[in-house]
């Protein structure tokens, strides 16, 4: 009889965790829907298994396997072309398999970039400092403790973080920041809420609106 009540109880704590998770999963799909339709954005629940090969350039899309988009939401944002979605990768196998989900903003260029990594400092940076796989410091001390900063070009690097820059950074909501040579992606390891989505694309329109005006005119001659 003990027993049986035990499983009853484990069941009926199974049905209650499945009954919340699909009301959280419908009521963040309903309002994700309703931020895109706010915006004038379409949006599509279906996966695209192909996203991570239309933007190979950037890492974060290249994890794992059983990679794919969804709850994808595509249109012009403050004059810019853009897309946001949930992403999903996979790693490891058999019982160590981890399914992985998190959410992401792309924003077409203007203007032709250079390849820049903008992320939030951590713990294993500090300790990679010792064997010599410093990231790019910056007068400022905040901004060189809190982002974790690589390119190729340290110039591109130091012409793009300016001082104004780095003030918006420190200001803004914390995400990761890729620029490719077409786009600038900002992401975190979790899945956004509607506000999240917001936040990343004003962070991504924040960067745009702070590029010098030298570096798009020089940008601008190069492809003439």
């Amino acid at each position: 009889m003990h027993n049986y009540s035990a499983f009853v109880a484990v069941l009926v704590v199974i049905v209650v965790i499945t009954i919340y998770r699909f009301y959280a999963s419908n009521k963040r799909l309903n309002e994700l829907a309703g931020w895109a339709l706010s915006k004038g954005l379409l949006f599509n629940h279906g996966k695209d298994s192909f996203f991570d090969s239309k933007y190979s350039n950037f890492n974060c899309l290249q994890k794992g396997d059983s990679r794919y988009a969804y709850n994808i939401m595509t249109g012009t944002l403050a004059g810019r072309e853009f897309i946001g979605c949930d992403y999903h990768y996979a790693t490891g196998s058999g019982k160590s398999r981890q399914e992985h989900n998190m959410s992401l903003v792309i924003v077409k260029s203007p203007i032709l970039l250079e390849p820049l990594f903008i992320r939030p400092e951590n713990f294993f940076d500090k300790l990679t400092e010792f064997v010599g796989f410093n990231d790019i410091d910056f007068e400022s001390a905040e901004f060189s403790k809190k982002f974790y900063v690589k390119s190729p070009d340290k110039k591109w690097a130091y012409d793009i973080i300016h001082p104004r820059m780095m003030e918006f950074l420190l200001a803004s909501p914390m995400f990761s920041i890729q620029f490719d040579l077409l786009s600038i992606i900002v992401y975190r390891d979790t899945r956004f809420s509607p506000e999240e989505f917001e936040d990343a694309a004003n962070l991504v329109n924040g960067i745009f609106e702070r590029i010098p005006d030298y570096v798009i005119q020089n940008k601008k001659l190069r492809s003439v």
